[in-house]
């Protein structure tokens, strides 16, 4: 009866009432029981659940089962609290691993940002990969892109079964792989061969465009999609927007613009990169509008019209909107584009106050104010900066 209620309950999205049964239960939960539970508290990941996940694992666990769908789902609630250690112990513990328990390994370093550990495991695994190894490899390896992660990536490609040459999304994470390696010319073969293209492998390929300074092969693809049976979705557009942001031609941008369904324009990310196309285009009249029409806006959104201002010689409107940022809501970027905007109108007394105002002056921060201080010729000052900042940190080329 309560595996069924627990069922019924995570099927309709209600995990807290999951843990709210279970604190009633007056047996000790079975096999069915735990994994349901174990999937409320990843779900959830507040204290009351990784309080009730641990318990649950530290009070029913024994390596000598062989029921390997409840491991799986222990580990994923430990990578979903962020315990790697801890899941890594599970995992190394249990006697019977399928791909699946490979699979929520991997995904979970994925997630907690190990990439290099989810190559580490992918090289040990003794058992076959499937369609979600490949998937999580690539995205990997994507993420890693260094030269260990395109040995690895390009080879496991190669070595690809013909049964996923067709399979979309295996084939989607792999352009993506390709694209962040800067290999655009293998990323469109793969591309090219597949012939069954819906819109997420249309948006991999032209992101991929995008984050290799191609915005006029993206646009391309947007019109192939429009030649074709597919709707453009809130991502594709928002490619779309960031390559018409790349090239800064008004024509280009108002083409793109047109075409967004007005349920879209309403999503934040979308006013947010509509924005800084206008800006990056020239019209920041056009990006005012939209910035003003924003009920709820984010971090995001301020920093995107600090940086318009900016971009367009507007520094005393870049500040003056930087100061209706809370403190507390500001990043580093916030006040990267701060500084931009002194630096371009020449607002010296304006920049020093908002350098001082940095709660913590990362590499890039003060390579911000370094160009200031040298677009205004004081040199000196600039030279001072990067002494203080080798003090207790080696060189960065990038001040220089």
């Amino acid at each position: 009866m309560y595996a069924a209620m627990f069922k019924g309950f995570i099927t309709n999205k209600m995990p807290e009432k999951v843990l709210d049964l279970y604190d009633k239960m007056e047996i000790e939960p079975i096999n069915v029981t735990l994994n349901v539970l174990f999937n409320a508290c990843a779900r959830i990941r507040n204290d009351r659940a990784k309080t009730i996940g641990k318990r649950l694992l530290e009070k029913n666990f024994n390596y000598d089962q062989n029921d390997t769908v409840v491991f799986n789902s222990a580990i994923h609630m430990l990578m979903r609290f962020r315990d790697v250690n801890i899941a890594e112990d599970v995992f190394h513990q249990m006697k019977n691993k399928d791909i699946y328990t490979y699979g929520t390994m991997i995904k979970g370093y994925n997630d907690n940002q190990e990439y290099e550990k989810a190559l580490d495991l992918y090289e040990k695994m003794n058992v076959k990969p499937n369609e979600m190894i490949y998937t999580l490899i690539f995205n990997s390896c994507a993420q890693l892109s260094n030269d260990r992660a395109k040995t690895i990536g390009k080879k496991f490609l190669e070595q690809m079964p013909d049964i996923y040459r067709n399979n979309t999304i295996v084939l989607t994470s792999a352009i993506h792989m390709l694209m962040k390696f800067g290999d655009v010319s293998n990323a469109e073969h793969i591309f090219q061969l597949n012939r069954e293209k819906n819109i997420v492998i249309y948006g991999a390929i032209m992101n991929g465009y995008c984050i290799n300074h191609e915005p006029l092969k993206c646009l391309n693809i947007f019109n192939e999609i429009k030649q074709s049976n597919l709707v453009p979705d809130e991502i594709v557009f928002n490619i779309a927007i960031s390559a018409c942001s790349q090239i800064g031609i008004l024509s280009r941008c108002q083409t793109v613009a047109d075409q967004i369904p007005v349920h879209m324009q309403r999503q934040l990310f979308i006013q947010n990169a509509l924005i800084n196309m206008w800006g990056k285009s020239g019209s920041f009249v056009k990006a005012q509008q939209i910035f003003e029409s924003v009920s709820n806006p984010n971090i995001i959104t301020y920093n995107s019209m600090i940086n318009v201002y900016g971009l367009n010689g507007m520094g005393s409107e870049a500040i003056e909107l930087f100061k209706h940022v809370p403190t507390n809501e500001r990043d580093d970027i916030s006040y990267i584009c701060a500084l931009n905007a002194c630096s371009h109108s020449g607002l010296l007394a304006e920049a020093r106050i908002i350098f001082n105002q940095v709660p913590t002056k990362t590499e890039k921060i003060i390579t911000t104010m370094i160009d200031c201080l040298c677009r205004l010729f004081l040199f000196d000052e600039a030279e001072k900066l990067i002494d203080n900042y080798e003090k207790t940190n080696s060189p960065y080329v990038v001040m220089y």
